[in-house]
């Protein structure tokens, strides 16, 4: 059932309240908590109403269905952001070049090559992210924590793409800590304050479907910081599939 344009602003003040809270239990987790709702699946009208509310950073999983929905979407609400959160193939590049503002699921070079290329024949230059398998999961797209640093640099030196951070998502059902961990030791590893656009640090902590589940990862994050695990100043990316009713 689709939402109401006050169901919408109900279900967003929602979870930023328990974004809030947490951050008031924990402390900032980094600096600046980004809320990216998740609209894969969803149809424009029912993401007209969380427009409407306020909402402008959204994630989408497939090029062909954001072609489909987006457009129309943005000649009303022209200062969205739109992020591609699942699997890019080489061939669709060019499309992802023109239609998303960041590409979150960099994980090999001739992708990254091929992203290069369409960003500079478009002119624009888009943020990126370095997708990790941080689980070492044999189902999941990502490259090895051990070649992170060297294929993050090749992103930035080789193909001039604009890292901006690591696209990680821990295992179902295991703590996160050892992977914030791992996370950060391939960040630290880097060997350059800059490694990660300058002073804006991005961590992406993969879905939250749950309400509940997105202040755990906020807390989460929050523990491990506080362990000395934290680096410099960065944006939480906390992806949420606010449409989903419970």
């Amino acid at each position: 059932m689709s939402a109401t344009a006050t169901d919408a602003a109900s279900r967003l003040a929602e979870i930023r309240q328990r974004i809030a809270a947490a951050q008031r239990r924990f402390g900032p987790p980094p600096e600046t908590v980004e809320l990216v709702a998740v609209s894969k699946t969803f149809s424009a009208d029912e993401i007209t109403p969380f427009l409407e509310a306020g909402q402008r950073v959204f994630g989408e999983n497939r090029v062909q269905e954001a072609k489909e929905k987006w457009p129309g979407l943005r000649e009303r609400f022209p200062d969205t952001s739109l992020h591609l959160i699942g699997p890019l193939q080489t061939n669709k590049a060019r499309e992802a070049v023109a239609l998303f503002d960041v590409i979150q699921t960099v994980d090999r070079e001739k992708l990254a090559g091929t992203l290069a290329q369409e960003m500079a024949r478009a002119g624009r230059q888009l943020q990126c992210y370095v997708q990790v398998n941080i689980g070492a999961e044999p189902q999941k797209a990502g490259i090895a924590v051990e070649d992170a640093v060297a294929f993050t640099q090749r992103c930035r030196d080789v193909h001039g793409l604009n890292i901006v951070g690591l696209m990680c998502i821990p295992p179902d059902g295991q703590p996160a800590g050892p992977f914030f961990r791992a996370s950060q030791h391939a960040r630290k590893r880097s060997g350059r304050s800059e490694s990660f656009d300058g002073n804006e640090r991005r961590f992406r902590d993969g879905d939250c479907h749950g309400r509940h589940a997105c202040t755990r990862r906020i807390s989460t994050f929050r523990s491990a910081s506080d362990r000395g695990l934290r680096a410099s100043p960065a944006t939480f990316l906390l992806r949420v599939t606010l449409l989903a009713t419970e």
